[in-house]
């Protein structure tokens, strides 16, 4: 990078956009057919799942009120009910895990050969030192941080849908079944409506809102970890070709003089994730005990009334989870999404590199091939 310029790091907006304008092109051209199809074909796995779940809710209503009721016939009848369920969700999970795997590798295998391409081609590769940015590493980025790029975002976007669906499909069960609830207190009676629904989506708010608060950070020290790795990389790399190619006054004692702030640098970024990631487990595993406490918890005044059978309880503690669950996509995959936008950045990082060589006489980013 010359030296005699100051560079700017573009905001992450940017980024994503720049990183995007080249990745969405798998969708398009050649690659278009298997995009799509698979697309497709999860979209309808993820609806089918969803029915499975809520079948199998039912069935929790079902069995539960059956064992209540100490009935043998009905008790047996509900077990010879489940196994189509077992094997319809067991069979829609092993093909959710080849199509997601596939899309991955399909877009990934695309994506890498037009940035190598894009980086290779009319020698760029020689001449990114002479623009200004972020790029060092760029074999690493498209290798390591490609794959990343490729492979989270499918399994984020695919969990927001599954989560959208889910939580509007088990939030009118908790309505239906958990109905309202009556507080007497002195001589009036207070009625909350849907008392579930509005209690489920009141604690994923402070889930959220306490994920973002102790995981504000993450993104950047992620960044900074990625960063710290790869320069490691390219010194141990150079090292090591010092050394091949015997260069007059090439030692042991200056490679690790080299080496050592590097690998300081990466165990004091490695540290400064594993404290974001501690703060972040502390809401995450808190969250996944405390869920199906409180949704029985919630339950148990109208069951001890008299206002809601054993089966009901249980179906309703079962949609609560869900729809908990749904609701707390966003804090459960929060380290998920840092990671992308850390490696996104790295990837469009490069990519406005290389945009810089042709722009005097392009004036356009990379194009993707159709």
């Amino acid at each position: 990078m010359p030296r005699n310029k100051v560079y700017q790091s573009p905001g992450e907006r940017k980024l994503l956009l720049r990183f995007w304008q080249s990745a969405r092109g798998f969708w398009a051209g050649n690659s278009a057919g298997w995009a799509w199809l698979l697309t497709v074909l999860l979209i309808v796995t993820i609806v089918l799942q969803l029915l499975t779940q809520y079948a199998l809710n039912f069935w929790n209503r079902d069995f539960f009120n059956a064992v209540e009721r100490k009935d043998g016939t009905e008790l047996l009848a509900q077990a010879l009910r489940f196994l189509p369920l077992l094997c319809a969700s067991l069979s829609l999970a092993v093909f959710s895990v080849w199509g997601r795997m596939t899309l991955q590798r399909k877009w990934r295998a695309w994506l890498s050969g037009e940035l190598y391409r894009y980086w290779l081609e009319r020698d760029r590769f020689t001449r990114l030192n002479d623009v200004t940015g972020d790029y060092q590493a760029p074999e690493y980025r498209i290798a390591e941080d490609g794959r990343l790029a490729t492979d989270l975002p499918v399994d984020l976007i695919l969990g927001l849908a599954s989560s959208l669906l889910t939580a509007t499909t088990f939030i009118g069960i908790l309505w239906v079944v958990g109905g309202s609830l009556q507080i007497g207190a002195a001589d009036r009676t207070l009625t909350i409506p849907g008392y579930l629904v509005i209690a489920v989506v009141f604690y994923a708010i402070i889930v959220a809102a306490a994920t973002m608060l102790i995981g504000r950070r993450l993104t950047h020290v992620l960044e900074e970890n990625k960063r710290a790795e790869a320069q490691l990389r390219a010194i141990g790399t150079h090292v090591r070709e010092g050394g091949e190619s015997k260069t007059p006054g090439a030692s042991g004692a200056d490679g690790i003089r080299k080496i050592g702030p590097a690998l300081d640098a990466v165990i004091a970024a490695w540290l400064s994730y594993c404290w974001q990631l501690m703060r972040l487990t502390v809401v995450s595993h808190s969250n996944s005990l405390l869920t199906p406490v409180v949704g029985l918890l919630l339950c148990t005044p109208k069951y001890v009334g008299g206002t809601m059978l054993l089966g009901e309880v249980v179906q309703a503690a079962a949609a609560f989870v869900m729809v908990q669950g749904a609701c707390s996509w966003f804090t459960d995959n929060y380290p998920r999404l840092a990671e992308w936008a850390a490696s996104a950045n790295r990837v469009a990082s490069l990519l406005l590199a290389l945009d810089k060589l042709d722009r005097s006489a392009e004036d356009q980013p990379m194009r993707i091939r159709s």
